[in-house]
């Protein structure tokens, strides 16, 4: 038996309570292959001498391959029996054996483990009811309908208890990954009582631990041993079970390699066929739950498997109930009973409310499911597209959705909705069966939830797709981006940017291809790229300009003038934003005209501050009266700005807490992140350093969530600057050197050349006390 201590531990005081006013029950769940019976039969091995009457152990098969379910009268039958009564005197109704058992065990001390149970139902009717007993019931479900018991879910084992699992199991050490003095015991666990060698029947259970599934084994020095970080470890999801079979493998051919066998695994279509040896296998014992659900005579458990086999399908990191009835055709309530259920039987985890994925090896075995159906329907080469699309259908309708309720109606909102000519026709008449939400708020929160699942679908799907697929992925990221745009998730924007690209291209949608050049040049404007970003949106202008479509002409000239600006390029900016201004005018667009404001009030600033103050002004007023939040915000922000270029930090900090104010709940990343950092130095340059402090930590952990280096590094340069302020100097060059790594690569001159001269100071080290600060 190897891990599992501290859990090893709890089992053991929740089954000797110093007065227990009844017997202790305490229920070890979990899924297939994932140990629950190894940790029940050590625990009941380490209490023995405190059961002086014994221990009753029966295997009430209910996930076991190719056995039926034990009844409760034959698991009275025979634990009655092994307490010695006569097989003639048993009594035949239920109710009078489970009489007498209890009779028989009032007076005793005694500790009984009922292996693989089925349900509550099974259970209950075999416990004891005398203070001195004690019960451990292990199952794949947690067995809710039992009251007063304690629960004890089983997760796969740490890496390291892996490796040490594998290491005495195989007979490999852990140096060079070859023989040692091991034995393997690779025996399974057999059926009948009174067993305590310790041998287990493993079963499965979810993944909560957020580990990405490898695609093959990462490269390994040749010589490097079974530790806890050989591929091995991860591609056997860390399973007692799929370790067990794994050790099996490598006892049995000493020739076998490690590297070799990792190979072997980290092929997903054929992993679960290398995870069979003799009796062992994660394959049928995975088929157990599946089966019986599916040849269930309730409606709830047919659908779990076929929602299993959906999930198989489409392969997504997580799933909702929402999706999932899209995928199997039914309800939203339907749907989460389906889920409900896989969850009961450990073929899901529910890793957040109302959010489920499958441990890897349920992955691997839901593809299997989802291939066979499509081999007996003869649909192998349309099934999972057909999956495929359903899913981005149901995406693209919702992304619509989130469009509208958080870009403000006007030009951009209607822009962004009209159909490009790829657009799948059916794709309005969807967005009519998707709820509207009630709040921007709630559409980034749904937004957040789902951008992996549509990361990955894209990623899949935007080069290997036929031309429906795609033009579902075009019509998906062209609705959704401004949403993970506002959200600043700049390492998924470029993803989804490129596949978007990509997409248009590949179905001659030129609208489509504007759209994805402008929203690529957004990402690299939110990560200090202006040159880049400048290109980019250029190319977008000409399309626009070709289409003669006015509105998104004025947008990539307003963009056009604010990166000119950044650049240095001050007259070519001034040209930009009069074109743009001129065109918002004759669009009669205020949204427009409020932006372009904010943009001279930010080329301005470098000549007169004064002036850029009343541009910002003229936006903020703009904003007041069409009630535009993110308008508003951004206006005290600039404001902001040109006190701090005035030289007046005091003035400044008041713009700064109410443009944060007013944005609220309102997600607006590069708004935000601009924000706090005139916040911060503006309380840097007002001595207000624990404030300031405040302020660093809180954008440094904002920006690093998003993934965000550029942000991260103009903070890092503030927070050198405080720290230096301070007199803690080597940490102060700790941090600008962090900078100058995050900022390498961008446009921001100004603050790399003034990194450039912090560091050229940087002298030996001093003795400063080792109180780090970390952010």
């Amino acid at each position: 038996f190897t891990g599992r201590t501290a859990v090893l531990g709890d089992l053991r005081s929740a089954l000797t309570p110093t007065r227990p006013p009844t017997v202790a029950v305490a229920v070890i769940s979990g899924m297939a292959g994932v140990g629950k019976s190894a940790l029940a039969l050590q625990a009941a091995h380490g209490l023995a001498n405190r059961f002086p009457d014994g221990q009753l152990y029966v295997n009430l098969h209910g996930a076991t391959p190719g056995m039926p379910p034990l009844t409760p009268g034959q698991a009275l039958t025979a634990l009655l029996r092994d307490l010695g009564a006569d097989p003639r005197s048993i009594p035949e109704h239920p109710d009078a054996a489970t009489a007498l058992l209890r009779s028989m065990l009032a007076p005793t001390r005694t500790l009984m483990v009922l292996d693989d149970a089925a349900n509550a139902a099974q259970v209950r009717p075999l416990l004891p009811a005398g203070p001195g007993c004690a019960v451990i019931v292990t199952s794949r479900s947690p067995l809710t309908a039992l009251d007063g018991v304690c629960r004890f879910p089983l997760t796969p084992l740490t890496a390291e208890d892996s490796a040490a699992l594998l290491r005495a199991a195989s007979g490999r050490d852990a140096r060079d990954g070859q023989s040692g003095p091991h034995v393997l015991d690779a025996r399974d666990r057999q059926g009948g009582q009174h067993r305590h060698d310790g041998a287990d029947r493993q079963g499965a259970q979810h993944r909560n631990d957020g580990v990405d599934r490898h695609t093959g084994p990462a490269p390994r020095a040749e010589g490097d041993g079974l530790d806890a970080t050989h591929p091995l470890i991860e591609l056997t999801g860390r399973l007692p079970l799929a370790l067990r079979v794994v050790a099996a493998r490598l006892a049995a051919r000493r020739a076998l390699t490690l590297d070799v066998l990792a190979d072997q695994l980290a092929a997903a279509e054929s992993r679960l066929h290398h995870l069979e040896y003799d009796d062992l296998s994660v394959r049928r014992s995975l088929a157990v739950a599946h089966d019986a659900l599916a040849a269930s005579d309730h409606e709830a458990d047919r659908d779990a498997a076929l929602a299993l086999r959906r999930i198989g399908a489409v392969d997504l990191p997580a799933y909702g109930a929402p999706l999932l009835a899209r995928l199997t055709g039914t309800d939203e309530r339907r749907a989460e009973a389906a889920l409900d259920r896989l969850v009961d039987v450990a073929l899901l985890e529910e890793i957040a409310y109302g959010r489920y994925a499958p441990h890897d090896l349920v992955r691997d075995f839901a593809r299997e499911l989802a291939g066979a159906e499509a081999e007996t329907d003869g649909e192998t080469d349309t099934a999972e597209t057909d999956t495929a699309e359903t899913a981005l259908r149901w995406y693209a309708a919702v992304a619509e959705r989130t469009l509208t309720a958080i870009v403000e109606p006007g030009l951009d909102q209607d822009d962004r909705c009209r159909p490009t000519s790829a657009q799948p026709p059916e794709h309005t008449a969807h967005v009519l069966t998707a709820a509207p939400f009630d709040s921007p708020e709630e559409a980034f929160a749904w937004g957040d939830l789902e951008l992996e699942n549509i990361v990955v679908l894209a990623e899949r799907y935007a080069n290997a797709a036929g031309d429906g697929t795609a033009a579902h992925i075009s019509t998906l990221i062209r609705l959704f981006f401004p949403c993970v745009q506002r959200a600043g998730r700049v390492a998924e924007m470029e993803v989804l940017g490129r596949a978007a690209l990509r997409v248009a291209r590949r179905l001659g949608d030129e609208a489509a291809e504007a759209y994805a050049l402008v929203d690529l040049a957004g990402v690299h404007f939110l990560t200090g790229r202006q040159s880049e970003a400048l290109t980019l949106n250029d190319r977008s202008l000409a399309i626009w300009r070709r289409l003669d479509v006015a509105s998104r002409i004025r947008r990539c000239l307003n963009n056009r003038g604010l990166l000119l600006q950044t650049l240095g390029r001050h007259s070519e900016s001034g040209q930009a934003l009069h074109q743009s201004l001129e065109y918002s005018r004759q669009l009669d667009d205020p949204y427009g005209q409020a932006l372009t404001y904010q943009h001279l009030g930010n080329l301005y600033e470098h000549s007169d501050p004064r002036a850029a103050i009343e541009q910002h002004r003229r936006s903020l007023a703009i904003g007041e009266e069409i009630g535009n939040v993110i308008v508003q915000h951004c206006a005290h922000c600039n404001i902001g700005y040109a006190h701090l270029a005035l030289g007046e930090p005091a003035a400044a900090v008041p713009h700064f807490d109410e443009s944060l104010r007013i944005l609220g709940g309102h997600s607006d990343w590069h708004g935000e992140s601009q924000t706090r950092l005139g916040l911060l130095r503006a309380l840097r340059l007002l001595g207000r350093a624990e404030r300031a402090d405040r302020e660093c930590a809180e954008l440094l952990h904002r920006a690093e969530a998003r993934a965000d280096r550029y942000t991260a590094g103009l903070a890092r340069h503030q927070h050198g600057l405080l720290l230096r302020e301070r007199g803690r100097i080597q940490e102060a060059y700790a941090a600008w050197r962090t900078a100058l790594e995050d900022l390498d690569g961008t446009d921001e001159k100004t603050v790399l050349a003034e990194l450039g001269e912090l560091l050229a100071d940087e002298g030996p080290a001093d003795t400063e006390p080792a109180d780090t600060e970390q952010h």
